[in-house]
């Protein structure tokens, strides 16, 4: 690969970050528009471990100066963050790029937050492209308050950039495949034994589907874990499978927002400590499947959770802003705010609400006998009749709002005409229609503002 463009500046600093295994990406860069010299790299991180691809660091500034051309009149809001995606055919990569303006050495800069990533790569990063750009932009507001007050914004970036780095080194070797083989799951089992008991499997299935797909399973067998995960990956979309990762034998990944499925060992203590900003920041409530106990909890539904996510959201950016010092508070600090919202860390509860839908699944599979296509072609029918369901609930929600223009204030009637009468069941079927349409949730329960378990107890009784 020849280099061309603006040599490299001496100036430009560079970071090593030791992963394990393969990773994928090429590089990270942070670089911005010098009004006299133009586009300028300002750090690079770049991954220390075996590629089939190398860049040197000229390319790398290259290619990164490549992406603020044409950025000198950029129009955009105050905090805006736009997204740009760049597949670079003759130089054999991709470039994600996000645009952001900030000050830089007292002047206001227009700044590039890239990762660049071989060609080949493409259809491996496609999935995940999403959650990366979300904590890419949640770590973009917390440089530019950092950038504002002049502090270090690298050491802020660096937070999110090396986790960022070993989320995708762990999904190149332990992603969840698209097709999943149902002889690797629970429900090619004869019967539910005393290792997955019904009970307990009923309910690990039925509160991932109340929390949109989204689960964490965490233990202390890796092999009794990653079982669990597949199983709980059939219920998912082969795109969302791709999101979703099996746990690793020798040690334990660590939590990764924006995952749908994750396993997670377990320390030599028999215990695994959540990070509670990195759960809050997801962009769907979780579930918390223990295969040690049996144990099912989960999150509030998705109103109570985006209402609790975007208030701590903007309690963390508040307390960074009255920082007068880099010391004062770290940014990767638990915030504890003494304003009227304080975060409730105990942030899983046990499962209020069961179902019939996913009861009756259970019963009906296990009768078909195992090792038969038939189990298979019964789930399938299973997630066609849920993918059905919520169709038909967006679209009675349509015709009851007139697209929207008027509050949807029938819920007793929608739940008696759709057969939806049973809480869990309701619970599922607006978790399929949420992923649908987003922000469904909060336009059904009408309240803007935080409503209690308590509340949406009793508004789901009208």
């Amino acid at each position: 690969m020849s280099s061309g463009g603006p040599p490299q500046s001496p100036a430009v600093a560079k970071m090593e970050v030791a992963l394990e295994g393969e990773c994928p990406l090429l590089a990270a860069t942070f670089a911005y528009w010098d009004n006299i010299l133009g586009p300028r790299v300002h750090h690079i991180w770049a991954p220390k471990c075996d590629h089939l691809v190398f860049l040197s660091d000229g390319e790398v500034t290259f290619l990164a100066n490549h992406t603020l051309n044409g950025e000198i009149l950029r129009s955009a809001e105050c905090g805006a963050v736009d997204v740009k995606f760049f597949v670079l055919a003759e130089k054999g990569v991709i470039i994600v790029s996000l645009i952001f303006d900030g000050e830089l050495k007292g002047d206001k800069n227009t700044c590039a937050l890239s990762v660049i990533l071989p060609q080949t790569e493409l259809a491996f990063y496609l999935p995940l492209h999403n959650i990366c750009v979300e904590r890419l932009k949640h770590v973009i507001r917390k440089g530019r308050i950092w950038m504002q007050k002049g502090y270090n914004i690298i050491s802020v970036l660096s937070l999110e950039i090396i986790p960022i780095m070993e989320l995708l080194a762990s999904m190149k070797t332990h992603s969840v495949p698209e097709d999943i083989d149902i002889k690797d799951t629970v429900l090619n089992d004869d019967d539910i034994g005393d290792s997955c008991h019904e009970d307990f499997l009923h309910k690990a299935i039925s509160s991932h589907l109340q929390t949109c797909g989204c689960s964490i399973v965490v233990g202390s067998n890796p092999e009794k874990i990653n079982k669990i995960v597949r199983t709980l990956c059939l219920f998912l979309t082969p795109t969302e499978r791709r999101c979703s990762r099996l746990c690793r034998a020798e040690a334990s990944f660590r939590y990764d927002t924006g995952l749908f499925v994750q396993g997670l060992l377990k320390d030599s203590t028999g215990s695994f400590v959540l990070p509670f900003r990195q759960v809050l920041y997801s962009t769907y409530p979780t579930t918390h499947i223990d295969v040690d106990v049996n144990t099912v909890k989960q999150m509030p539904p998705c109103h109570e959770h985006v209402y609790n996510q975007r208030r701590y959201m903007r309690s963390e950016l508040s307390a960074l802003w009255k920082t007068d010092s880099e010391e004062d508070i770290p940014p990767d600090t638990i915030i504890h705010t003494s304003e009227t919202f304080t975060p409730d860390l105990n942030i899983f509860q046990d499962v209020a609400h069961r179902d019939t839908l996913v009861k009756s699944f259970i019963d009906e599979v296990f009768m078909l006998k195992p090792g038969l296509s038939l189990r298979s072609t019964f789930l399938a029918q299973f997630l066609l009749l849920l993918h059905r369901k919520a169709l038909t609930l967006l679209k009675y929600i349509e015709d009851d709002t007139q697209k929207g223009q008027k509050s949807f204030r029938s819920l007793r009637n929608l739940k008696t005409d759709l057969d939806l009468t049973v809480e869990g069941d309701l619970n599922i079927v607006m978790a399929f229609a949420e992923k649908l349409r987003g922000g469904l949730h909060s336009f059904v329960f009408g309240k803007p503002f935080y409503t209690s378990v308590q509340e949406r107890d009793a508004l789901l009784s009208f």
